[in-house]
């Protein structure tokens, strides 16, 4: 039977970690800073539902040829391979968000896993 996991999320200060992971899902912490946007639009996980909370801050999620905006407390769902950007529209503060990933999106250095077909 696996052990019960653990991590301190608060104390993640970078742009984008995964901070805890299983065989079967990810979490990942991601901080924007005012006018910083999560990587070029486009960005993708091919094997991977994301859900992202977000814990403070507004911004923006562009997804396909829409955009919605975001606040403290949202919950956005975004389907595996869907093209998406989150952008932090404030002046001031970060854009904190923890994103779930099922199965798992990243590596522990941060790169997007390929596709099972690739």
């Amino acid at each position: 039977m696996p052990a019960m996991k653990h991590a301190s999320t608060l104390r993640h200060l970078g742009q984008f970690s995964v901070v805890l992971e299983s065989a079967s899902s990810q979490a990942a912490m991601m901080n924007l800073k005012p006018g910083e946007v999560s990587g070029a639009f486009g960005n993708e996980h091919p094997r991977a539902e994301q859900w992202l909370f977000v814990i403070s801050g507004a911004g923006t999620v562009r997804h396909g040829r829409r955009k919605r905006a975001l606040k403290r407390g949202d919950l956005v769902l975004i389907p595996r391979g869907e093209a998406h950007q989150i952008i932090n529209t404030q002046k001031r503060g970060l854009l904190r968000t923890l994103n779930l990933y099922c199965p798992p999106a990243y590596t522990k250095k941060g790169d997007v896993k390929p596709s099972v077909e690739a």
